[in-house]
């Protein structure tokens, strides 16, 4: 059986991965970057939860983060429509299905990066915020 955080950051890479870009999970950046982009959700800190104690119950707001990766001629444009399928896909439903309490997402700061001998990249890292609560910071 998956502890909440597993099954909440699960839920998040399902959702990003209904995307036209790839997403991937914990993986390093590929060679390659799809024309249509590329999401590598990181699992990111849960931080230090606030406890109740009847019942016992840790409340957490889980800092992943989402990289997202263009390259190409249209790398502006796609970037944008990236960040914009990601916050609608999040928006959609901020429970993750009534897994977590809430999700927020935080503004992305891209950078462009050069690659020798090709077209430069697009990239931002975009913080996810997701509270929720258990009985068990190991389970």
């Amino acid at each position: 059986m998956s502890s909440p955080r597993e099954t909440i950051l699960a839920a998040l890479h399902a959702r990003l991965s209904a995307l036209p870009a790839i997403a991937l999970r914990g993986e390093v950046l590929p060679e390659r970057v799809p024309a249509e982009g590329l999401l590598i959700l990181r699992d990111g800190e849960p931080g230090e939860p606030e406890v109740t104690l009847s019942p016992l119950a840790y409340h957490y707001q889980h800092r992943a983060e989402i990289e997202a990766v263009v390259q190409g001629a249209a790398r502006d444009a796609t970037f944008d429509t990236l960040c914009a399928g990601i916050g609608a896909a999040i928006a959609a439903d901020r429970t993750l299905g009534g897994l977590c309490d809430w999700v927020e997402v935080e503004a992305p700061r891209p950078v462009d990066l050069p690659v020798e001998g090709a077209a430069s990249l697009k990239a931002a890292l975009i913080p996810v915020i997701l509270h929720y609560s258990t009985a068990d910071p190991l389970a």
